[in-house]
């Protein structure tokens, strides 16, 4: 297969195109890559769709929430965090949707954030809701029997910056994490929260 993946310079998204690529013709998307995206930006994720041609499978690791109490939190902050963590996955479904091969995949990323909560994390936990609800309404409209999923991961223990928010979570192996875009990928799940911790 070919793969798009999206946000293939940060931890998890490498971890990803390294195991995909042992298989699979991967392209490596990032802001920074041989492929450039802003997934903030509609006209870039057009560029990089456009640059890539059609693909078998679009895999998105990526996305940037502020983590600050509610009182803290402003209209901004919402509109930051959703544009880019949920908008811009949308964005990249509607717009990836031609560009995917008959009986192709979107596998998206939201997160525990999404079923728990902590203080600092109203922002995360609006963006991976909608993540969750937008696959599972997608999964029954998408043509030509193209799949979506998403992946929704505890805090990963490969990334001790974020512990000190997850007081007393489990914490899950990136290797974990992998295996479930494996599985979403090449499986044949849809409309699935692949749910990690």
């Amino acid at each position: 297969m070919k793969i798009l993946v999206i946000g293939a310079s940060g931890l998890i998204g490498k971890g990803v195109a390294d195991e995909l690529a042992k298989k699979h013709e991967v392209i490596r998307a990032s802001r920074s890559g041989d492929v450039q995206v802003d997934i903030n930006d509609p006209q870039s994720i057009s560029n990089m769709l456009n640059k890539v041609g059609k693909v078998d499978a679009i895999a998105f690791a990526a996305g940037k929430v502020p983590f600050k109490s509610l009182n803290e939190l402003t209209r901004e902050d919402f509109v930051a965090g959703l544009t880019d963590k949920a908008i811009g996955q949308i964005d990249l479904v509607l717009k990836g949707v031609n560009h995917l091969t008959d009986n192709g995949s979107f596998t998206l990323m939201s997160g525990v954030l999404a079923r728990e909560a902590i203080v600092t994390g109203a922002v995360a936990a609006a963006a991976n809701g909608a993540i969750e609800s937008f696959v599972v309404s997608a999964a029954i409209e998408l043509p030509r029997g193209i799949r979506i999923n998403t992946i929704s991961p505890n805090v990963l223990v490969e990334a001790p910056g974020y512990h000190d928010y997850f007081p007393g979570f489990e914490q899950v192996k990136l290797a974990d994490v992998i295996r479930l875009y494996v599985k979403s990928i090449e499986g044949k799940h849809t409309g699935q929260v692949f749910k990690l911790g």
